[in-house]
């Protein structure tokens, strides 16, 4: 049984501002509920948890009132002076490493090396060790990337033969052995016809617990596909060989999936996903989920179960159709931009946070006041969801808009590393003891 801060006995209780019983007798305080639980990055605070549902959906806006957002893709604040991000009571933030190139995914080696995607600059950068709080060493590990994003080591365990990389048009691989601080080889194409860019043009990258399977994430090339007749192998999670041979869509109907994790106790694959939107400021929540194989989450047709969306003008397959939409796991503020995710393996962090979620929301443009802009934590029991999520590190200061989170990793001192593609950092979040 995960032990957890709070215990108690008896049935679970719901309430705007309650508390909310695991199935093991796990008490989580202060769980916000139901229209309170929608908010604004300005007002959100480190260990508030939140629990939004389907029955907490409004109904969308006319179309008259939808607006283009607050300031347009990828406004932000300046942080303020002497501001740090805020976590809560028992942990701290440090700047790790600065000065980097928007950097996006973050992924972890077996030697503790951590790969850092330098999206700007199309390129990868190794940060090894920590010494006075700042990297050992830093490495250029591969330049001449397109719009790179996803990382991953293969095959897993201790010892792997190849590093893979999600560019937005194709999967590449470089040899690869432990230690190894610069490509010792040119990449390898496995994948060139993976649809590019478009509005969404990250491609993320794991392999199952067993190796067999590579999953990439594909987003959709817009926002509710009311232009586009086709969006072939778009919004979807696609299942390869690990020599990049095409097997199917392993999940269908998922707008914008972005970050992709094994979860370690169920061996499922995870997904971070953007949902669409211009349906209003809490509409349509992003989310976290497992993946069903072969399962269908709605996009463009639908939303969060059978909620429909009349601007969808592609073609509906007779399969698609409202009973089949999957409701996700865990429902996030809508607009937040979920990205990067992480199960914490790590054991710094007391034992109640061990197989833990961790997402990284990287902040709204289509809200009137922003959303987003903070990491996330799901707690997770026997490897399952709830429903409930905690924010976790916030931008405190202004409007909050300040920091971009993007992608996070548990490193192999324990410690938290997120990154800022705004900011031009890696946040290093640790115990205070």
């Amino acid at each position: 049984m995960k032990k957890h801060p709070y215990l108690f006995t008896g049935a679970a209780v719901f309430l705007a501002f309650g508390w909310v019983l695991f199935g093991d007798g796990a008490k989580i305080s202060g769980l916000i509920t139901g229209q309170n639980a929608f908010v604004s990055a300005k007002d959100l605070k480190p260990g508030t948890f939140r629990k939004i549902t389907v029955a907490d959906l409004p109904a969308p806006m006319p179309p008259a009132g939808r607006g283009g957002g607050f300031g347009g893709f990828g406004k932000a604040a300046p942080p303020p002076q002497g501001v740090m991000p805020a976590v809560p009571a028992g942990f701290k933030v440090e700047a790790f490493a600065e000065n980097l190139k928007a950097p996006r995914q973050i992924r972890r080696a077996p030697n503790g090396d951590l790969f850092v995607m330098e999206q700007n600059a199309g390129q990868i950068t190794i940060l090894r060790g920590n010494k006075g709080g700042k990297p050992e060493m830093t490495s250029l590990y591969a330049t001449g990337l397109t719009t790179d994003f996803g990382i991953n080591f293969y095959p897993n365990g201790p010892n792997p033969q190849w590093i893979y990389v999600g560019n937005t048009g194709s999967v590449v691989r470089f040899p690869y052995k432990n230690g190894d601080l610069k490509a010792s080889g040119p990449p390898e194409t496995l994948i060139s016809d993976i649809p590019p860019r478009g509005n969404h043009s990250t491609r993320d990258i794991v392999f199952s617990k067993d190796g067999s399977k590579m999953f990439v994430a594909v987003g959709s090339a817009d926002n509710v596909s009311d232009t586009q007749p086709v969006q072939e192998h778009r919004a979807n999670v696609l299942q390869y060989t690990p020599e990049g041979k095409f097997v199917k869509v392993y999940a269908s109907g998922i707008r914008n999936p972005v970050g992709l994790g094994i979860n370690p106790t169920t061996g499922e694959l995870w997904v971070s996903v953007n949902e669409r939107d211009l349906l209003g400021d809490n509409l349509v929540p992003d989310y976290i989920t497992s993946v069903k194989e072969d399962g269908f989450y709605g996009w463009p047709w639908f939303y969060i179960g059978a909620h429909e969306d009349p601007r969808a003008k592609m073609v509906r397959p007779a399969d698609k159709t409202a009973d089949k939409v999957i409701v996700p796991d865990v429902l996030l503020q809508a607009h937040s931009a979920s990205l990067g995710l992480t199960f914490y393996d790590g054991t710094m962090f007391p034992a109640e946070y061990r197989g833990d979620l961790f997402a990284a929301e990287h902040g709204s443009w289509n809200r009137s006041t922003p959303s987003g802009h903070e990491l996330v934590r799901v707690p997770l029991e026997k490897g399952k969801s709830n429903g409930v999520y905690e924010d976790f590190m916030t931008f405190p200061g202004g409007d909050s808009t300040w920091g971009r989170p993007v992608g996070v990793v548990t490193g192999s001192d324990g410690a938290l590393y997120v990154t800022d593609d705004t900011g031009n950092k890696v946040w290093r979040i640790s115990t205070s003891k």
